[in-house]
């Protein structure tokens, strides 16, 4: 069993095949995953007690994007501990940037690795942060 075994993530994004694909391959590699649609549906569900190690959110979303909701989350300490990474198709410079200021842990482009390339990213990243 290695150190990535019963890891808790949470994926928010908006497009619902995406976000099934993803938790389907984080499954397979023996994550516990919740899926949630919007910024406001995550920060009611660590609000309201979830603690995953891990959350991968999209940039853009509806209402409140995913850098806004990095914001939040730090701002308000809502998740102290857990590894924060963007996994978006935003691939400019800019969008890093402020990621990265907002206290992001990683930065993954969709379009540059497969769904399993993903998962391996966010063990490396995750496993950095510890």
């Amino acid at each position: 069993m290695d150190a990535q075994s019963g890891l808790k993530v949470m994926l928010v994004d908006d497009d619902t095949f995406l976000l099934e694909m993803y938790a389907l391959k984080f499954k397979k590699n023996n994550f516990e995953v919740e899926t949630v649609t919007s910024a406001a549906d995550c920060i009611s569900k660590i609000k309201g007690g979830a603690k995953p190690d891990i959350i991968l959110m999209d940039i853009i979303m509806p209402q409140t994007d995913g850098l806004e909701l990095l914001k939040i989350v730090n701002t308000e300490n809502l998740l102290p501990k857990a590894t924060k990474i963007m996994l978006t198709n935003q691939g400019q410079q800019s969008d890093v940037d402020k990621a990265n200021e907002s206290g992001c842990d990683g930065y993954i482009i969709k379009a540059l690795f497969t769904p399993s390339e993903v998962v391996e990213q966010v063990k490396k990243i995750h496993a950095a942060k510890k």
